[in-house]
């Protein structure tokens, strides 16, 4: 870890562009010789088809595409696209072909409503919109109220009113173009943030931030070389899928493998990492939740040998029990949607699980008080980037057009992410919650993930979340929202509640048990799968 903070000095060009400066350069290492056989992007779809592209052709044909976007569409530099397209290549293409143009991409996931569509729609007053045959009705319902909005194209083998056809379009497109010269601090993309409280806002990403920061994530959180094939499982609306599926493994000239699954599958998961030679594997916490629910045993991932987690925090159970069934620790990572990786459990450190491990030799990070006051070890305070006297560029440029809500995210000389956590002795970082989820119960300040880590460590434990709950006498008590195993569903559930309750006494300080319990089928999640606690503490407090 040392080594690596001695090591990360980016260096941040006038100009730069991601498609030119990386993916092209990538171009000339294949033709040279120098890189491994292995593609750019491999994608399949379970169904026997396969793309395998390499960094020439996701050249060729990213060109070709910011053509249809430049004179098709007639897009100018710093036009809006709003992309909504589940794991197919034509997403890439688009991703590339906007940095290509300058057009400042707006990526959406395919579970977004008419009314989200209209709210990104408005709110963004993007001129593009490209989706597929799925999600083109949604768009065709709001259209007439986006007064912005001027071309939609559809992916889709069909034809639709309305709607300019992309594959025709691309058919037909020259396959050169010449590059936008962009600066680092232009604006390359804008992420509506999945929000697990109030409604999303657009946090705008300048081409230097992802498109050199994430380097800090290529080479020493995922470890990639150009000789891996990296599969990242996020959803395609999700900065995530950013983070490691576009800039992370193509910063360090490695192959991007993606499996179409509509639906999330853990069978189709354990197939693939057997069948394909996937060397680094990242996924959310919720879907290793899943696996360790299944015997790992009857599959040998042969080629596997590096997995991370991120998105939200991982279970200290998990983690054992997964590497109890693979042999392979999950390097936790942690950071935001405004950000790049703020903390990371880097190659070669020691894995404390539970903790999101050391800060990203990219940041100055502290935990700080309602006073900008850096706190000691142990005491726990707000999350915090330092940014005065100087702004770090790997952090977003600011939620566009909303300078208010950009402001509020500094106190004193510090980026404050929202989080509370603790900074231990040895440096590592602990995640307690949001900073609006942290429960307050007579008294004692209580962080829903170590609760709700105690309670998966029981095995009739799935999932479960935690929030604070009305008390005449203490104020608010904790109150757990638990998913049962198949195996516990039927049981008396009086006799489930009190089982888990004296479990969880037993396994962190008494005074932090759930002292009220309700049993569902499913947690209430995000777009990006979070849990969204707020959704269900409102509740509570509306009864």
């Amino acid at each position: 870890y040392e080594a690596i903070k001695q090591q990360y000095r980016p260096e941040v060009p006038e100009y730069f562009n991601f498609a030119r400066d990386v993916l092209d350069r990538w171009t000339e290492v294949e033709k040279e010789g120098k890189k491994s056989k292995n593609p750019a992007l491999w994608w399949v779809d379970g169904a026997g088809e396969e793309v395998r592209w390499s960094f020439e052709e996701l050249g060729v044909l990213s060109r070709k595409v910011a053509n249809v976007l430049s004179d098709a569409c007639s897009l100018q530099r710093g036009d809006r696209v709003i992309l909504i397209l589940p794991r197919i290549p034509e997403w890439w293409l688009v991703n590339v072909a906007c940095m290509r143009t300058g057009t400042v991409l707006i990526p959406g996931t395919q579970q977004l409503t008419a009314k989200d569509i209209l709210h990104r729609l408005q709110k963004s007053k993007a001129k593009c919109i490209i989706t597929d045959d799925s999600v083109a009705p949604a768009v065709d319902s709001v259209g007439t109220e986006c007064q912005s909005l001027k071309f939609k194209l559809l992916v889709s083998k069909g034809h639709r009113e309305g709607w300019l056809n992309f594959k025709d379009l691309l058919k037909n497109a020259p396959s050169d173009h010449h590059c936008v010269a962009t600066k680092c601090q232009d604006p390359m993309a804008i992420y509506f943030t999945s929000g697990t409280t109030g409604s999303p806002k657009m946090t705008e990403h300048s081409h230097s931030s992802y498109g050199i920061g994430l380097t800090v994530s290529g080479r020493y959180w995922l470890d990639l070389t150009s000789s891996d094939v990296f599969w990242n499982t996020s959803d395609t609306g999700w900065a995530k899928s950013a983070w490691s599926s576009i800039f992370s493994p193509w910063i360090q000239g490695a192959c991007v493998f993606v499996h179409k699954m509509p639906h999330f599958d853990p069978s189709i998961v354990f197939e693939s990492l057997s069948r394909f030679p996937i060397t680094v594997f990242c996924s959310a916490p919720t879907a290793y939740r899943m696996f360790v629910q299944h015997k790992l045993s009857s599959y040998t991932f042969k080629s596997l040998r590096h997995c991370v987690s991120a998105g939200e925090p991982i279970n200290p159970e998990v983690m054992e029990e997964w590497k109890a069934q693979t042999g392979l620790d999950i390097h936790e990572g942690y950071g935001q949607t405004e950000t790049v990786l703020i903390c990371g459990n880097f190659k070669g450190m020691k894995i404390k699980p539970g903790s999101m491990g050391k800060p990203s030799p990219g940041y100055d990070v502290k935990i700080i008080d309602e006073n900008s006051n850096i706190l000691a070890p142990g005491k726990e305070g707000d999350i915090a980037i330092r940014v005065k006297p100087t702004r770090s560029l790997f952090l977003f440029t600011c939620y566009a057009d909303d300078p208010e809500k950009t402001e509020a995210t500094i106190r004193g000389d510090f980026y404050v992410t929202g989080d509370r956590g603790i900074m231990d002795e040895e440096g590592y970082f602990w995640f307690v919650g949001r900073a609006d989820d942290v429960i307050n119960s007579a008294g004692y300040r209580i962080g829903p993930f170590e609760v709700e880590s105690a309670l998966v460590e029981h095995p009739a434990v799935v999932e479960a979340a935690v929030v604070s709950s009305p008390d005449p006498i203490r104020g608010e008590v904790v109150k757990a929202f638990v998913v049962l195993t198949s195996d516990y569903a039927s049981r008396d559930p009086e006799k489930m509640m009190k089982e888990l309750q004296d479990h969880v006494k037993k396994v962190t300080a008494p005074y932090k048990y759930p002292r009220k319990m309700e049993f569902v089928q499913q947690l209430p999640k995000t777009i990006s799968g979070k849990i969204r606690r707020n959704e269900l503490r409102q509740k509570e407090w509306r009864k």
